[in-house]
């Protein structure tokens, strides 16, 4: 049973002592390696595993094919400013290739998390001969997989699953009993800046998770077009989270007179504070407008823009 330390009761100080300490005491005389995402778990994570661990550990991004545009890059120089070292590991290939065909959600989050733990995390595990992994693991991570909502592709141990027996390395997970605006509140106690503390959350599978059906190229890079548009014309809503999500089914449009067979982007919005309940934002007819006229002239192929309008429960965040 974990014991919820709430942003409210959380001392940052206290708290990144204890955790430099328990850091320090799992990895001993070896070297840790963790992923680092660009999200606020990831970026908290790593500047705590720094202040622990200094250069015994290495961390890496890895480019899977399936994040936001510019992003391994973006990512990279903001943490190269505030001292931390990140290699890109270009592993698109493997994850292209584990997500072929497959249509079930969550075989898509089980693809990636093998391709990710065993494949290539074990790799470089392998090559830079580091003892652990060290993620940001949440503690509502664990409760919507232990609640069988939806499978978190970094729980493991809460479902009977020993990483070190399934993938050879022991995963250090110190943010564990903090929600998000915990993890929020210590990364900004750790250094980070606000655009990256203050960053909306991204999931794991990253827009994998906003492609319904099968993943392909051509559909990541309709959603990722569609993602940069939502971002830049809902930055300024105040919104815990949006998104844009590719759906399966072709739709009927019209283009210059003429029915065109397109495709559909629904546009998710909300309002929450640590993701466990949400209300869809309440934005205004004439942006809504704006932002359907946007994505369908700059993203091939769309026709029909939708706006999800149910909360959560019973919706959840992300679509699949």
């Amino acid at each position: 049973m974990i014991t919820e330390i709430t942003a409210q009761e959380l001392s940052t100080e206290r708290f990144i002592a204890d955790k430099i300490s328990e850091i320090q005491d799992a990895v001993g005389d070896g070297t840790a390696i963790n992923a680092l995402s660009g999200g606020v778990d990831s970026s908290t994570v790593t500047m705590l595993g720094h202040r622990a661990l200094g250069k015994h550990l290495k961390t890496v991004f890895i480019e899977n094919g399936l994040m936001r545009e510019g992003e391994p890059e973006q990512v990279a120089d903001l943490f190269e400013q505030l001292g931390v070292t990140v290699d890109i590991i270009d592993a698109r290939e493997e994850f292209l290739a584990a997500l072929e065909g497959i249509v079930d959600p969550e075989e898509k989050r089980e693809a990636i998390t093998q391709t990710f733990y065993r494949q290539v995390f074990g790799r470089i595990v392998r090559e830079s001969g580091a003892s652990c992994l060290l993620q940001g693991t949440i503690l509502t991570d664990i409760d919507e997989t232990i609640a069988g909502i939806k499978r978190q592709h970094n729980v493991f141990e809460q479902l009977g699953i020993d990483p070190q027996e399934a993938f050879g390395y022991r995963i250090v997970e110190p943010l564990i009993e903090l929600r998000k605006d915990g993890v929020r509140k210590l990364g900004e106690a750790l250094g980070l800046p606000a655009e990256q503390f203050e960053r909306m959350p991204f999931p794991g599978p990253a827009l994998a998770a906003r492609v319904i059906g099968a993943i392909t190229l051509e559909g990541i890079e309709t959603v990722r077009k569609a993602t940069t548009v939502v971002a830049r014309m809902l930055a300024d809503t105040g919104a815990f989270q949006y998104m844009a999500i590719l759906h399966e089914d072709r739709v009927t449009g019209m283009r210059d007179g003429e029915r065109d067979f397109g495709q559909q982007i629904e546009v998710r919005c909300w309002d929450s504070v640590d993701a466990r309940v949400a209300t869809p934002t309440r934005l205004p007819p004439e942006q809504l407008d704006d932002l359907a006229r946007e994505i369908i002239r700059e993203v091939p192929g769309i026709v029909s823009v939708t706006y999800n309008i149910a909360t959560k429960p019973p919706s959840t965040m992300e679509a699949i």
